[in-house]
């Protein structure tokens, strides 16, 4: 890669030296880029820049604000007048749906693989931004969220078949189902063990059907809601995502 323009947004940043940041940019065409470039750059809108580099870790130059109107042009053109100043220009995320657009950047730039281009999940993401700059209701938001993990997922391999149980067997409405990530819903046959089964997170074989006939939606959203928090965590290995921890306080400050 040799001062290759690409389009993309900023998922991470860390310090590098003094005026320098280590970014992880979700590139359009690329997937997801680790560089290095000059300190400044935004989150949540989309950038125009150039990376040169054949190791995992490139040099990032010239970041520029890309309109989303006008990327191709841009890309074309090859337009060195926008700058990052135009971020004041450009409408912006604010609010509680900031924490919503912190939590998506990190689960990608936690899950996803380096430099494996996801061009249509890449499109997913940028409209989900769009969304978050709407004014949304609690469960427009959540739905925004839940809808984009189900992207995420597809791309991960991880796709959500609930028609059958583990046991290839069709969810019977008076079962109850345990999720297991790696098994997918299976049924909990003897209830001695009242205490494990409280303790596990469980799914009613009626709210699955239902899951099933409507897919993502607002009848729907706290049982999907569910299922993904225990896939998102197992994906992660169980490790704290920060974003959400903000969210938590901020609920709590809130409160």
């Amino acid at each position: 890669m040799r001062n290759e323009a690409l389009i993309g947004y900023l998922l991470h940043q860390r310090p590098y030296q003094e005026k320098r940041a280590l970014y992880y940019l979700f590139s359009q065409h690329h997937g997801v880029i680790h560089g290095i470039g000059k300190k400044g750059a935004p989150l949540f809108m989309p950038l125009q820049l150039f990376a040169t580099g054949k190791r995992d870790l490139k040099t990032f130059s010239q970041i520029n604000i890309a309109p989303l109107n006008a990327i191709q042009t841009l890309i074309e053109q090859k337009d060195e007048n926008a700058n990052l100043s135009e971020a004041l220009h450009h409408e912006s995320i604010s609010g509680q749906h900031q924490y919503a657009a912190l939590y998506l950047n990190e689960i990608l730039w936690r899950l996803l693989p380096t430099e494996d281009p996801m061009p249509v999940l890449w499109q997913h993401y940028q409209n989900s931004l769009q969304q978050l700059k709407q004014p949304l209701t609690a469960d427009e938001l959540r739905l925004c969220l839940r809808q984009f993990e189900t992207y995420l997922f597809n791309e991960l391999g991880f796709a959500l078949t609930l028609k059958h149980d583990s046991l290839d067997q069709p969810i019977e409405s008076d079962c109850v189902y345990r999720f297991l990530p790696d098994v997918g819903l299976v049924p909990i046959v003897h209830k001695e063990d009242n205490e494990k089964i409280v303790a596990q997170t469980v799914f009613k074989g009626s709210e699955v059907l239902v899951m099933v006939e409507q897919g993502i939606s607002a009848i729907t959203l706290n049982t999907w809601s569910r299922l993904h928090r225990q896939l998102i965590d197992h994906l992660l290995d169980y490790q704290p995502l920060q974003s959400r921890l903000l969210w938590q306080q901020q609920q709590r400050y809130q409160s």
